[in-house]
């Protein structure tokens, strides 16, 4: 594997742990808007101390590929952050105001109307910050983002909206969803764990439905993904993986054995963001940029792996004694009376 491809896929690994958990805050704050019934309090309280002591962590990965896209790709990153400046901007905006707003829930007045007032942001910037986050990567694959030698766009501002985009934007925000309510599963118990269980299955459903129309919709739209996701040798193994893992976690909701439908959701979506990403190869903004032709300086290239490796070694166990400490589970927990 060369310099370039391996930062390739360390931003690849990045973004499927972002997803996995900071995708599912995300999912966390679009079911606190969709919060319902007698025990719609209950929900939004279970979801604000499932996020509460770990949502800013979880951002670490997004920032991760962001500079390691700068630093060893930095072609690639401004033809990224030119094309993609309105959506990307949009999920910047998203990203403060679901912060400030949550926080700001947290520690206000607690009556009724200013808590609306700021559940409301929270909840509508989780639903935006997705929705734009998967438009923004259907929209490097799509081939629409065209960009000239000088790496600035060739097309108009609006060359990122399609209903290609328009499917990976719900896809996302559906996934986000799913794997937010598929967590709770764990983290709740009594009649909350039945309501996010039934979320789930109903989101598990909805990201089926969005992925058959991404599918679709990539075959005139994006080509060249649709023909690394259906030709390439990895192509028949993915998709039965990843149908395995959906199947599993379904199968899992339904049986309420809840650690094990975490973990199959996880890795559905895992897989989903990672045959994205070995679609895309050799491109990274489809069909001008590439690995190679947008990588940095080999000597750059080659500290900043190291860098990484560094980091690394400092990162993983931080989170996992951040985890461990807020997450644990065990009989006095919710969720740690749940059989296997």
């Amino acid at each position: 594997m060369t310099l370039p491809d391996a930062l390739a896929a360390a931003m690849a690994v990045a973004l499927v742990a972002y997803v996995l958990l900071g995708g599912a805050d995300y999912g966390g704050g679009i079911w606190d808007l969709l919060a319902s019934g007698p025990r719609r309090r209950e929900q939004r309280a279970r979801i604000e101390q499932a996020i509460g002591p770990i949502w800013e962590a979880n951002h670490v990965w997004l920032i991760l590929v962001v500079v390691v896209l700068f630093t060893g790709f930095p072609t690639a990153f401004a033809a990224v952050s030119t094309t993609l400046f309105v959506p990307l901007t949009l999920l910047l905006v998203g990203i403060v105001l679901r912060g400030a707003a949550f926080t700001f829930r947290a520690y206000d007045r607690p009556d009724d109307r200013v808590q609306r007032a700021w559940g409301l942001v929270f909840s509508a910037s989780s639903v935006l910050a997705p929705l734009v986050l998967g438009a923004a990567v259907g929209a490097l694959a799509s081939g629409r983002l065209r960009v000239g030698p000088d790496g600035m766009p060739l097309g108009g501002p609006a060359a990122w909206l399609s209903p290609f985009t328009a499917a990976t934007g719900l896809l996302a925000a559906a996934l986000f969803a799913f794997l937010a309510a598929v967590y709770l599963t764990v983290e709740a118990r009594g009649p909350l764990r039945e309501d996010f269980r039934r979320r789930a299955i109903g989101a598990g459903a909805a990201v089926f439905g969005a992925a058959l129309a991404a599918a679709v919709l990539s075959w005139r739209e994006a080509p060249l993904v649709f023909h690394g996701l259906t030709r390439r040798a990895w192509s028949i193994p993915l998709h039965l993986a990843t149908a395995a893992a959906a199947v599993s976690a379904f199968a899992a909701l339904l049986a309420r054995r809840f650690r094990l439908a975490r973990g199959a959701a996880a890795a559905q979506a895992g897989l989903i963001v990672l045959g994205w990403a070995a679609s895309l190869r050799p491109y990274l903004v489809v069909p001008d940029v590439t690995i190679a032709g947008a990588s940095a300086p080999p000597e750059t290239q080659r500290l900043l792996l190291l860098a990484l490796v560094a980091g690394t070694v400092t990162l993983v166990p931080s989170l996992w004694l951040l985890f461990r400490v807020f997450k644990r589970e065990g009989p006095g927990t919710p969720g740690g009376d749940e059989p296997g």
